[in-house]
This record gives C-alpha cells, structure tokens and sequence, in this order.
C-alpha cells in the first residue's frame, strides 16, 4: 500500500488504510480502503482467520453438527443449533410436535432478543460519542446516554440485555451452546413453573427497557408505524417519544449524517425463521417457506422473489481455498490453501463469497441481516401466520438505505419479536409431545436455515453410509463481509464503505459505523494502520478489549 501526500504538510490526496480488526467473534475481519479527497474509494474486506468447521465435520455422526456449529460463535450459538437440527430435521424425514416448534422459535427469538440492545449500546452506540461529533448541539446528550460504562443507557441497556437468555436457558439448561434441540423436537418438556417463569422476566425487561428506555411508549403504540413519516411524527409526539432512546437517536444519527452514506449494494437475502408450528410438523425443504412466520424473500433491482436455496453458489476466486467454479453448499467444496501462496494468485481472505443467481440478473451479491428481514416482511402477497410489516418498504422507497436505517431495521424487531415471543409462551399445551424420536436415515441431504441477529445462516448436510460427506455452513458474515468475485464485484459491506466520507484519517470512525450497522460480529476493536510505515495511528477500545 502507498501513501501520496501533498506538499506543505496538506491532507494527503489518496491514502491506504489498513484498519485490522473489526471483529473476534466469528473470525477477525481486516479493512483495506484508499480514501481520496476524503472519501473512500476502493475496499477490500479480508477474513483473517480459518475455523475449518466443514472439515471437522466431515466422517463424523450427521447429529455432529449439533455440536459443533453452535461453538462457531459465541453470540448465536443457538441460531446455529436451530438451523443444524432443522437440516437435520428435512434429511432424516422427522416429525416435529407443535410443542417442539413453539419451544424452538421461544429459544431462539430471545437469544435475538438480548443481542440488540447489547449490540446497540456497547458496541454501536460508543462510537456516537466519538470527538468528531462534539460540535453537535446533541453531543453532551450522547455522552450522558451512550459512554462506555458511565452512561445512563449503556448501563441500563447492557444489564437488562442479559434477561432474554434467561429464557433461553429455562427451556435449554443453558446459554450460550445448549444442545437441547434435536431433530425430532426438544430434549426436555417446560412445566408450568418454566412457563411463568419466562413470562415474568421477559414483562420485566419490557417494563425496564424496551418501553420505558428505548421507545418510551407502549410496543403496541410502535407497532403502529407503518411508513418513514409516521416514525418522523411519532418523535415529535410527544415528550416521552422525543427524549426516549429511539428518539433520541432517530433525532442525532439524522443530525451527524448517518443517514448519508453506507447504502450498500441495495438487494437483499433473508432465508425467514420462525415457524407457524401446525405447519411445519413434518419438515422439508419445499414445504419450508410456506410454514414461515419470518417470511423469506430476494430483493433486487427493486423487485421481490421467491427465495430458492438451489439458487444459492460459493465463490472462491478471490478465497484462500482450491477450487475454479462457484458450487452449490451441497457439492461445495472447502480445502484451505498457504495464504502466502493464494496470495499470489490474487487471493485475499478467508471468506467465500456467496452469491444468489437473481431472474435475470445473475449471480450477484445480497446483503443479509436485518434489514433484509424488513424488507421481505414488506413483500407482496403474505399469508395470514406471516409477517407483514411495510414500514422499511417505505423507508427504503423513500429514504433508501444507510448506517441509520439498517441500525433502525435491527432495533424495530425488539418489539416485534417480544410479542411474537410471548404469543408462543401462551400456545404451549404442557399436555402433549414436545419430541418424537426419528428414523436414523443413512443416506439424505438436509438444509437447514435461519435468522440470526445478524441475518441468513444456512447449513446444508448430505449423508452417505450413515455418516457426513459434505457439511457446509454459510454465515450472514459471509454473504456481508465476503471478498470479490470472479467478476470482481465487492460484497456488500466492501460496497457500503464506497463513498463514505472520512473526517478525520487517523481516526476512521465512520468506518466502524458502515460495518457495525451489518453485522454484530464484527464490533469488538479497530486498529487503523499506515498502510506505508505500519504506524499505528488510532486504537478504539471497546469493553475494555484491545
């Protein structure tokens, strides 16, 4: 990387940044950008680190990957368990009680539940308080809420964001890595103490945060937003909308200009999650997206499709792994080359680069995450168990996408997935089946998929002589953080950082806006580097984590 500096000691005209890492906690994720008269213009996103969970896998018991993938991450590791059981569930032909659905989608829903204001508040909010933004007349009020440790939302925010798993490890023994799902159901029947029990501490983190912090208001009066203008009126409201949290932020993320820039590549994957449990009782692979209450759906170039995983390829032309032609996760291959070979070869990262074969568009990438799930629940034609909510098909034809909005997408589903949570609370019939055990089957091939915090994770197995051929796992992180393709085309967080403006070059801050609004992995520090002298020039530490 190069340097070109003006003379007399001017900001330099073209700058390389190494900026290294931006997360550790599904894999450390390595920034390159040039940035140009102030403004990025070329990005290279690099995963910096091999797992090798696909070849782990492979030869082992196909019940492996309930063990195995929810250790992949530390944040949704019950995301991964409830995708590896329902592939599990479609290969081996399963039938799955009411009871068992219900429990699933209560589990993995509040797993979801404590990762946003976590998320939110100690590692997306700090970076509000950053001194780029002192002249604010908003600043002194950011840092009373949003400083690490000391401020009145951070504090409350993270204690309470830790209620939610409570729940989950009422009905799972434990959390994180609870291996209680198993194809076939659950491994272990609530009573009504259990059931009581989750109500009241998931009505407590409402009462304490989600209304009385975030919106100030009841869920019920949000959920009455329905278009961009209808949010802009509920700020002004009244006193309690505009001071509450959500107002807050709404008021200052428009005010320093987080709605200018990290629009992305603009399409979109959301797999769905959750489902309506009478139909979804003997799961398939072609009977999924009919069952979901979190719809499935592609968005792109304006217009919404089916989402078909057949549809789905890995790119490895610009990964560190073997390979010349973008397979399909069940013919996919994962064999790990020298990085300082691949290198050579035009190689950059450990990440594949997902692609979805759009109608009459071809392979392209799609940004996953919340977003995305707004989106699809804004598509046409829902049926009656399946979310329909048009407020982020407004904003998007309205507002288009930015750092704010798709942080708004994450927040807006704390009340949407508490009240989904406690409708299922309310279906379990403590008097019937919550497992019923399965036929082993030799041969098969499953896929499995979900949504986790941070959008599409996907498993795809295929069994042979009893045990896994092939086990592949794709990760929102990989469809968002993925290299370039054999076109050359960025994935999507490569082509959010395009255009974004940077204040201040030895402290990128703007930077960790337009990747942490993705993705919540990859929030936990960032170094910025000279990419000429390899001189540090700004470290943020989050968490007290370097």
């Amino acid at each position: 990387m190069t340097v070109v500096e003006n003379p007399a000691g001017a900001q330099p005209e073209s700058v390389d940044l190494f900026v290294s890492p931006l997360g550790r906690v599904e894999g450390d994720l390595d920034v390159r950008v040039t940035i140009e008269d102030g403004v990025v213009t070329s990005a290279w996103t690099e995963a910096a680190m091999f797992c090798g969970f696909e070849i782990i896998l492979r030869g082992k018991d196909p019940q492996a990957g309930l063990i195995v993938t929810p250790r992949i991450c530390g944040i949704c590791g019950g995301s991964h368990l409830y995708k590896a059981c329902y592939a599990l569930d479609t290969a081996w032909a399963t039938h799955v009680p009411e009871n068992a659905t219900l429990v699933r989608n209560i589990a993995q829903a509040c797993e979801t539940l404590q990762s946003i204001p976590r998320y939110f508040y100690a590692l997306f909010a700090v970076d509000l308080v950053n001194e780029k933004y002192s002249d604010s007349p908003l600043y002194e009020e950011a840092v009373r809420r949003f400083a690490p440790y000391t401020g009145t939302s951070y504090q409350k925010g993270v204690v309470l964001s830790g209620k939610p798993v409570e729940v989950y490890a009422i009905f799972g023994g434990q959390w994180p890595h609870s291996s209680f799902m198993v194809p076939g159901g659950v491994m272990s029947a609530p009573n009504l103490a259990d059931i009581t029990r989750a109500t009241a501490i998931l009505n407590h983190w409402k009462d304490n945060w989600l209304e009385a912090e975030w919106l100030g208001c009841s869920i019920d009066r949000w959920l009455e937003i329905k278009t961009w203008e209808d949010m802009l009126a509920w700020v002004d409201e009244n006193e309690s909308h505009y001071n509450s949290d959500c107002g807050f932020f709404i008021r200052y993320a428009r005010e320093i200009g987080l709605d200018t820039y990290g629009q992305g590549c603009g399409n979109y994957i959301a797999p769905g999650t959750y489902f309506s449990p009478e139909l979804y009782t003997d799961p398939t692979v072609d009977g999924r997206a009919a069952a979901l209450i979190g719809r499935s759906g592609i968005y792109a170039g304006g217009q919404w499709h089916d989402y078909d995983q057949l549809r789905v390829t890995e790119d490895v032309s610009h990964a560190f792994y073997s390979g010349d032609k973008a397979l399909h996760p069940w013919d996919g291959e994962t064999n790990p080359l020298d990085p300082r070979t691949a290198r050579a070869q035009g190689k950059y990262s450990w990440a594949k680069s997902p692609r979805y074969d759009v109608p009459g568009m071809g392979r392209i990438p799609l940004e996953a995450g919340p977003l995305a799930r707004r989106i699809a629940a804004a598509g046409p034609d829902p049926a009656d168990h399946m979310d329909n909510d048009p407020l982020f098909g407004d904003i998007m034809n309205k507002v288009g996408p930015s750092v704010f909005v798709r942080q708004m997408a994450r927040m807006h589903e704390a009340p949407k997935y508490f009240k989904w949570v406690m409708e299922w609370l309310s279906q379990i019939d403590l008097k019937s089946s919550f497992y019923s055990k399965p036929e082993e089957r030799p041969e098969g091939k499953g896929w499995g998929a979900t949504e986790a915090a941070r959008g599409a994770l996907q498993d795809w197995i295929v069994i042979e002589d009893g045990k896994i051929a092939n086990y592949q796992v794709v990760t929102p992180t990989a469809w968002n953080i993925g290299p370039r393709d054999a076109d050359g085309t960025l994935g999507p967080i490569g082509q959010a950082l395009i255009g974004t403006p940077i204040h201040n070059m030895e402290d990128p801050v703007e930077l960790g806006h337009v990747a942490r609004s993705f993705d919540s992995c990859l929030v936990c520090t960032v170094h910025a580097y000279d990419g000429r002298s390899g001189r540090e020039l700004n470290r943020f530490v989050i968490n007290g984590m370097v």
